[in-house]
């Protein structure tokens, strides 16, 4: 997520050979309902906790954060930078070395998780599958596991673990291809907070000092 996640062969091949199993039916049903509720809101705040995992050397770190999103603009704040998109400019502000990188749209990184459209990710260039369902924080959570349709992305799942109370999203993990997983826990939501479009834009009249690098 600082500009804010290993499927096998057979898997997606049974996927593809079994597109209207059931499991691929209750995860679409699940999906749209997340989709429509998320959309009656006019914005979503969410505190959370990143983690970088590397399997190959058992290591891991973790970082807390929080995110603002209204529509597709979004301000989220982790591991010592503030990222601001106001669904046209990014722009990354690295507090400690008191500079902004900006940049467009269209220059974002696509293997990277987009907060602004992870609600509805499922919706173009992936197949999905209920995987199950397990316990967090005492409620039950719906898997699914979402299959990049393009082979040469670096992921190979994505896994969202959904409330199945409130729809609510409990968990994300970006499995690598390279056995580097990206882990995102929500430890709190709220929907429909205040949210003027000004909280999206980098304002460098706040911060007297800062380097601005245009990478336009």
């Amino acid at each position: 997520m600082k500009n804010l996640i290993i499927a096998s062969i057979i898997l997606a091949i049974s996927l593809a050979s079994a597109a209207q199993s059931p499991e691929v039916i209750k995860a679409g049903d699940i999906l749209d309902r997340v989709s429509a509720k998320t959309k009656s809101y006019s914005s979503i705040k969410a505190e959370f906790s990143f983690t970088m995992e590397n399997l190959q050397i058992q290591e891991s770190d973790t970082y807390e954060g929080s995110i603002l999103i209204k529509g597709n603009k979004y301000k989220a704040s982790v591991m010592g930078a503030d990222t601001y998109f106001d669904g046209k400019t990014m722009w990354m502000h690295l507090k400690d070395a008191n500079e902004v990188n900006i940049s467009d749209a269209d220059m974002m990184d696509d293997e990277s998780l987009d907060p602004a459209s992870i609600f509805t990710i499922y919706e173009k260039d992936f197949r999905y599958m209920h995987a199950g369902e397990t316990k967090i924080n005492g409620k039950v959570a719906d898997i699914i596991d979402l299959f990049p349709e393009a082979r040469d992305k670096s992921f190979s799942r994505i896994k969202l673990f959904i409330y199945r109370d409130n729809l609510h999203f409990a968990k994300i993990i970006q499995m690598g291809k390279d056995g580097n997983n990206y882990i995102i826990d929500i430890k709190k939501m709220e929907t429909n907070t205040p949210a003027d479009d000004y909280m999206f834009v980098f304002d460098s009249a706040k911060h007297p000092g800062v380097e601005v690098i245009d990478l336009r």
